[in-house]
């Protein structure tokens, strides 16, 4: 039951923060970049959110985590590699 309240709660920011990206881009409430930091800075936390908790990796042993990282890493990497390309 305990973690029936720790996802709805979860839910909750993860909706709280998404509708937050959307006023941010919907009214344009800064200038470009300081709205496209604000969306990838809330992004980011939303994916370390459900990373954290609806994957669980909270409660894996580390070594699973640095793995997932590692992951990250690589497709952040290739990400950063093709968009240089492109430029």
């Amino acid at each position: 039951m305990a973690r029936t309240k720790l996802y709805t709660v979860m839910f909750g920011v993860l909706f709280a923060m998404a509708t937050a990206q959307v006023v941010v881009e919907e009214y344009a409430l800064f200038s470009y970049w300081t709205g496209f930091a604000v969306i990838v800075g809330l992004s980011f936390v939303k994916a370390a959110m459900v990373a954290g908790y609806y994957q669980h990796l909270r409660w894996e042993p580390r070594s699973v985590t640095v793995v997932m990282l590692i992951g990250l890493a690589a497709a952040l990497a290739l990400t950063v590699a093709a968009a240089y390309s492109i430029l």
